[in-house]
């Protein structure tokens, strides 16, 4: 991966740009003479959701058509926000302009030189502009590294009304039973993930508090889930575990196949709409009881964001932040709002009065009073938290559930103690924690393992740090032994694997500086 410009040179280069900008409609035009227009040819990632890529396209029409010194031609891909940074860091040069994704992942990105901080004009703009969270979100270090795109990125329940009546919808075990009574489905992600079962945690005031240094990597972790209101945690989940009625799933379309409850976010709320019509209720999370003592389920609560990538051309860069300065606007956030029920950071559109009477926001904002705002999180943590829904569904004891916890609290410390790098891969159960089977021998930035590839479904495996997920080296960094595996494919390989053709005896090497990797069949 070539290096882009130091991020100091670059950010003092955008702050003059947007310096010129504030001075004179338009801003910078790119280098050009007075009242030429500079064009780029950019990729844009946005959501998924049906429709959000053509609304963005009309929104960066609308920005050319009133920024005359610019024209920005962009592709626009759909990607989801919780995965665009897992393929960002493969590789940043070949990486989208601009581009969207969940908070949890910025400190990820600001490690791989994924964003640049904002200019003082620009970071003042956007703090005057949003609320506290979502500017919080932004920010690793005091430094604001991107622009906030909503303040909605948390979960709430929907319910069917002709099943579950108002006076139901404030107790888990009632919930549970009244699915059970109509023999439907109460829909949670308790078991498959992380980031929805650790609302019981919450709910009985466990914290999982991670910190970064300034250049995202993580340091330290305040984590109290192994505890005695751990264990009352997860003897709530229980009451949904050991169920018929659980559903781990959190996809509105659930209620087209048998659910009376889903705990989703706004985003499924037009799927759900369509299937539900007017029986569709929405409520804050519910309360459960254990040992006499009730909890209210707490959740996460954060924020989705709009970065830009780095950019070698200052006018290209200045032109590509007043893009997202643009389309983080009110203007844009209500559209979304309007049109996919996203909950703006903006605060004027968070003031107008069809945002604070949608129903779902307000659903959102109830539950809220019980979120954890959700910080920067070490990635290889929502595997490891999101094993705990599975222990509450198989366990027999309360001895079994506090073993989850030791097996949970042991993971978590593990990490710290953590160093080098795995080749992880199914020659060692993709064990990103690993401290025997794939580590490999550095000797300084030269890094190598000589392992054997087993046949398998599946023969591919990526170079990580140990601990984590984070991956710049793979398939793409090969320069020698490429015949030996499969070439890269970004529709089949997003997550640039190594993929081995045949099983055999491998040696796999690697420059820690380059990211060139050279492999050997032996």
């Amino acid at each position: 991966m070539k290096k882009l410009l130091k991020s100091s040179i670059v950010f003092m280069l955008i702050t003059m740009m947007l310096c010129a900008a504030g001075c004179a409609k338009g801003g910078d035009n790119g280098g050009g003479n007075e009242g030429d227009s500079a064009t780029y040819d950019i990729t844009v990632w946005v959501s998924e959701v049906d429709g959000v890529a053509d609304l963005t396209k009309e929104q960066i029409e609308r920005f050319n058509a009133e920024n005359e010194d610019i024209t920005i031609n962009a592709t626009i891909e759909g990607i989801s926000e919780s995965e665009a940074a897992t393929q960002m860091i493969t590789d940043v040069e070949s990486g989208p302009d601009v581009y969207c994704f969940a908070q949890d992942q910025l400190a990820r990105l600001v490690q791989a030189g994924g964003l640049n901080v904002l200019g003082e004009g620009a970071s003042q703009t956007v703090k005057d502009n949003n609320d506290t969270g979502a500017v919080n979100a932004a920010t690793v270090d005091g430094k604001l590294y991107c622009y906030p795109l909503t303040s909605d990125n948390g979960y709430f329940m929907y319910y069917d009304k002709s099943v579950i009546s108002e006076d139901m919808v404030d107790d888990l075990a009632t919930l549970v039973k009244a699915c059970e009574d109509a023999n439907k489905f109460f829909s949670m992600e308790y078991k498959t993930s992380a980031w929805y079962n650790a609302a019981f945690f919450f709910g009985t005031g466990c914290k999982s508090d991670w910190k970064t240094d300034s250049e995202g990597k993580f340091v330290s972790v305040d984590d109290t889930f192994n505890s005695p209101e751990g264990l009352a945690a997860m003897k709530g989940m229980e009451i949904l575990a050991k169920s018929k009625a659980a559903n781990s799933s959190s996809d509105g379309a659930d209620f087209s196949k048998g659910s009376a409850v889903v705990v989703t976010g706004t985003w499924a709320l037009n799927d759900i709409k369509t299937i539900l019509g007017d029986n569709m209720g929405v409520a804050d999370l519910p309360s459960f009881t254990v040992d006499g003592q009730t909890y209210h389920l707490g959740s996460f609560s954060g924020n989705k964001l709009m970065g830009v990538k780095p950019q070698t051309d200052a006018a290209k860069a200045s032109a590509l932040q007043r893009l997202a300065m643009y389309l983080t606007g009110e203007e844009c956030q209500m559209e979304r709002f309007n049109k996919f029920g996203w909950g703006p950071s903006n605060k004027a559109a968070q003031a107008t009065d069809a945002v604070k009477s949608d129903p779902t926001l307000v659903a959102l904002a109830a539950q809220n009073a019980y979120a954890t705002p959700q910080g920067q999180i070490h990635g290889s943590w929502w595997d490891i938290a999101k094993v705990l829904g599975t222990v509450a569904e198989e366990a027999t004891s309360d001895d079994d559930l506090q073993a989850g916890l030791d097996a949970y609290k042991a993971a978590i410390d593990a990490l710290f103690s953590l160093d080098g790098y795995v080749f992880v891969g199914a020659w060692n159960e993709w064990n990103n924690a690993d401290t025997e089977k794939a580590v490999m021998t550095q000797d300084g930035e030269n890094i190598s393992i000589t392992l054997d590839v087993p046949e398998s479904d599946y023969m591919g495996g990526r170079i990580v740090a140990a601990g984590t997920w984070d991956n710049d080296m793979g398939c793409q960094q090969v320069t020698d032994g490429a015949d030996l595996i499969q070439p890269y494919d970004a529709a089949s390989n997003p997550d640039n694997n190594i993929v081995f053709l045949a099983a055999g005896n491998y040696t796999v090497s690697a420059n820690l500086s380059s990211k060139e990797i050279k492999i050997v069949k032996n």
